[in-house]
């Protein structure tokens, strides 16, 4: 058999272990994963030696405000900079464009904004608002990956919160199809209003407290009714005990939390910094400490990057305003590298690495041919120098808007290549956005 394409690897990331290995492709999935030093007949066959070879990482946690708000970050640029950190498929959240993800009718807009765009693979979150629970099932049998909702006031008008009543009934009709719901679980009534140049003013305008009541309301009403419930971008160590609790006793939950939450620390954060700024917050040492321990014990199953970049002029340290400033920060890009940079420190694994930002974030979006390298995904690559390191300059960031707190700091670990269904990206020569629209499944 004459293969598209191989690539071989002393360090292949495989579902089982790193071994030597030869990742043969056909068309745009794996066909064979062969011995590295296998005779095989390829179009193209490359040997990347010692670098690592890494499925795609899949990224479900990115904000995409088109259409809409096209001043702000874009398929195009978020995509491309997905590429260029070697993430190979993102899912879209519902809230930033206009209008939001809670109809079918608006899916299709937000499709026809991304066609044709799009540098890697897109899904698409949808919304459950108030109001709109007649549109889950068009939506869920629309393709929707599931469907995001907040327990507080999301900052955006038209993607208002879930009141305990309503997030019962949306997650009761969602466990007649075993769809997925995630929240951005924060309880209001626990927040402060922030305002000034203090960093740590604004950590403590948004406790932990706050996440362990609106996570403990999503624990209670996963329990009633049998649903599927995710909890985003976890900051709050915490609750890591509640969490690994509600799993044992047979609660359908799960949890992500963030690179800047594993590489931060908020006594490291200069006052007016609001590059920083998040929603929940960065915490301190000893938190980020506890969340490395739940993710390495499996209580938090992935780390995705909630990219959220937005025009200088609202989030710049220029003012220093926390209270003024947007939330939001931008790891596209960097997120692999933030991650490995302190995971090989506590002698972690690339292994560990891609089961947290591929194969974990694609089995919680049902994306079943993404995420590993083993015959019949697709075929989305990753050359990755672990060994390299280089100190992030914020000009050669794809993103829209490049302010990130990276800026200047020394990571490990460097993307080499990235190939989406066997195609090379960036590669600079009359290249064209290659990546498809996806539904769930």
């Amino acid at each position: 058999m004459t293969f598209d394409l191989v690539v071989r690897s002393r360090r292949t990331v495989l579902p089982d272990r790193t071994r030597a290995a030869a990742v043969a492709v056909s068309g745009p999935a794996i066909a064979a994963v062969e011995d590295y030093g296998a005779r095989l007949e390829a179009g193209r066959d490359v040997d990347i030696g010692d670098l690592a070879l890494l499925p795609g990482l899949v990224d479900t946690h990115v904000h995409v405000n088109e259409p809409g708000r096209t001043e702000w970050e874009g398929f195009a640029t978020a995509t491309r900079a997905a590429a260029a950190g070697g993430v190979t498929t993102i899912c879209d959240m519902p809230l930033n464009s206009v209008p939001p993800t809670t109809t079918v009718a608006a899916l299709e807009e937000k499709r026809a904004a991304a066609a044709g765009k799009c540098w890697v693979d897109v899904a698409f979150w949808g919304g459950a608002v108030p109001g709109n629970e007649g549109s889950l099932m068009p939506l869920h049998e629309a393709g929707v990956v599931g469907f995001k909702c907040f327990l507080l006031d999301s900052g955006v008008p038209e993607f208002p919160p879930l009141e305990a009543a309503d997030l019962r009934s949306v997650l009761g009709s969602l466990a007649s199809v075993d769809a997925l719901l995630i929240a951005h679980a924060e309880d209001a009534a626990e927040i402060k209003e922030a305002s000034g140049r203090d960093f740590g003013s604004f950590v403590a305008s948004r406790p932990p407290v706050a996440e362990r009541r609106a996570i403990e309301k999503v624990i209670s009403a996963a329990a009633a009714t049998g649903a599927r419930a995710h909890i985003v971008h976890l900051s709050a160590a915490e609750c890591v005990a509640m969490i690994a609790g509600a799993k044992a006793a047979g609660i359908r939950l799960t949890a992500e939390t963030c690179p800047h939450y594993l590489y931060f620390a908020a006594e490291q954060v200069p006052d007016g910094a609001t590059e920083f700024k998040c929603c929940p917050p960065i915490r301190d040492s000893v938190n980020r400490e506890a969340l490395w321990r739940g993710l390495e014990a499996g209580v938090i199953d992935c780390v995705v990057s909630d990219h959220s970049p937005c025009p200088p002029e609202l989030k710049s340290s220029g003012s220093g305003d926390f209270g003024a400033a947007w939330g939001g920060i931008a790891s596209l890009q960097l997120g692999l590298s933030a991650v490995w940079t302190v995971a090989r420190r506590r002698g972690r694994t690339l292994d560990d690495v891609a089961r947290w930002m591929a194969s974990a974030p694609a089995a919680l979006a049902d994306l079943p041919a993404k995420g590993r390298l083993a015959v019949g995904c697709d075929a989305d690559l990753v050359a990755f120098d672990p060994d390299e390191t280089y100190v992030v300059d914020a000009a050669r960031l794809h993103h829209r808007h490049p302010v990130t707190p990276y800026a200047g700091r020394t990571l490990t670990g460097r993307v080499r290549q990235t190939w989406l269904r066997g195609t090379s990206l960036l590669e600079g020569k009359g290249e064209a956005a290659v990546g498809r629209l996806l539904k769930r499944g």
